[in-house]
């Protein structure tokens, strides 16, 4: 019995707004009684054509980036549009995602590791649906894949849900088109994460991303605003607008648009607080980005800009189009203009070729600029890429550790000198949840901030006196407003 789509649109018509479809329900005039929503549907189905539980059940599991984490979101958010219900164990579900991340060999194991793991449930459980999905799905991989694991049932590249939620439809003998809206997060957190464009360009020769991800394309500035003005209506106070390269948005559009002009549309939404974005790119960081940074209230004084090297000799063998001297007048163009702005970046160590003098070359750039944050990874080759194919990996594994360990020392060093200067200081925070105990915030430079307080303050903008401070975190106590 194949749920008719009319009939299900006339329900879902109301979900891209709510984030609880199982409890909209409308009334049948034919039959003078409650028409079934989605998850009545849904359940019917299930009791009549499988030995799934009803309602059916999902888990999903995630490792790597933030744009990993807005993927599962989505799917999620299509699963919960069919009428199926979240689950926090593989073990009682009925339909297992896992959104693999191969950047580097220890993502890359851990995937690996995860699907076999689940090879024995499956065997246990023949009628659970298992399914791949993510970046280690690239382009014609999908053969190969199903040779090394048979017991996956689908492998889905990047932001590619169709062959799953096929797959789902046909079991469930639903036409799942008809019942999938917006794919905005149903239950997001206070803060969120908003594809804004996707796939990378750029190839650089260590990065996998462009071979799994595809070439760049920017969504519409009026699908992104109506995406946020939804999540709005879920609750949600921050978003960070996502790409690989997301400086890079509208270089493929035909008319003029870029970053500044999305932040502007962002910055008019009614109920957003706060708007960052990552990851920039040096090359596309221009002033009229900067200058919508200092110049719009709602986007946050905080900006991630990787350098990966020190060394202009190590940037050139990563493809890295720009000089160590580009790229500290970029950071100087974004102080003189947005004076309080706290700047992270990633480093790359270790690199073919990467002499002690090319990582002294990293060291001083730490020290000139004084990130706020700095994300470090030990080079690991990724089977595909030119650094793979053209560039012996020269440097040993312990020498990538101690020249990791040490670039960490130095930051934290850094990062507690910095944060030192908040300490006695009141800062606007918004309350994301609770950890150790604790009320746990954010600064708009991108501070994590503890407090204490008996109040529910969850997505709330509190005041925070400073009280003590750490490399990693700053705690004070709640100003009373």
């Amino acid at each position: 019995m194949r749920a008719p789509a009319k009939r299900l649109a006339r329900v879902i018509g109301l979900v891209g707004s709510n984030p609880t479809p199982s409890a909209i329900i409308e009334i049948d005039h034919d039959k003078g009684n409650e028409m079934e929503t989605v998850q009545d549907l849904t359940n019917l189905i299930v009791r009549e054509s499988a030995d799934w539980q009803s309602p059916p059940r999902y888990y999903t599991w995630t490792v790597g980036c933030q744009m990993n984490k807005a993927d599962t979101e989505r799917l999620e958010s299509a699963l919960s549009q069919m009428g199926f219900l979240a689950t926090t164990t593989a073990s009682d579900a009925d339909v297992i995602v896992l959104n693999s991340c191969v950047v580097r060999q220890s993502a890359e194991d851990k995937v690996v590791g995860t699907i076999t793991s689940l090879k024995p449930l499956k065997k246990a459980k023949p009628t659970t649906v298992l399914a791949v999905m993510g970046c280690m799905v690239g382009p014609n991989q999908q053969s190969q894949l199903q040779k090394t694991f048979p017991y996956v049932d689908v492998f889905m590249q990047p932001q590619q849900y169709k062959p799953l939620l096929d797959l789902l439809g046909n079991k469930l003998d639903m036409d799942w088109e008809g019942c999938v809206g917006t794919l905005a997060p149903i239950n997001p957190e206070v803060t969120t994460y908003v594809p804004i464009i996707h796939g990378c360009d750029e190839m650089c020769s260590f990065c996998i991303i462009p071979y799994k991800r595809g070439r760049e394309v920017s969504r519409t500035i009026d699908d992104i605003v109506n995406e946020i003005e939804h999540l709005v209506l879920r609750g949600v106070r921050e978003v960070t607008l996502l790409g690989q390269t997301v400086d890079a948005y509208g270089n493929d559009f035909q008319n003029k648009t870029d970053l500044a002009d999305l932040l502007e549309a962002v910055n008019e939404i009614s109920g957003i607080d706060r708007i960052r974005f990552l990851t920039s790119h040096p090359n596309y960081m221009s002033k009229r980005i900067i200058d919508a940074v200092a110049s719009l209230p709602k986007v946050c004084e905080h900006i991630n800009i990787p350098i990966q090297a020190g060394s202009d000799r190590v940037l050139e063998q990563m493809r890295r189009p720009y000089t160590v001297q580009k790229y500290l007048s970029i950071i100087d163009t974004i102080r003189s203009t947005i004076p309080s702005v706290s700047l992270s970046t990633d480093i790359i160590v270790g690199f073919p070729g990467e002499t002690r003098t090319d990582f002294e070359g990293t060291l001083d750039v730490l020290k000139k600029v004084g990130f706020d944050k700095v994300h470090t990874a030990a080079y690991s080759p990724r089977p595909g890429t030119i650094a793979s194919r053209k560039l012996p990996d020269d440097v040993s594994k312990e020498e990538k550790q101690d020249r990791k360990h040490l670039l960490e020392d130095i930051q934290q060093t850094i990062n507690s000198k910095i944060n030192e200067t908040y300490n006695g200081n009141q800062y606007e925070v918004l309350v994301e949840g609770h950890e150790r105990g604790h009320w746990k915030g954010r600064t708009r430079t991108d501070k994590i901030v503890f407090f204490d307080s008996t109040a529910e303050l969850l997505g709330e903008l509190v005041t925070v006196n400073i009280q003590s401070t750490g490399p990693w975190s700053l705690k004070g106590s709640l100003v009373q407003n």
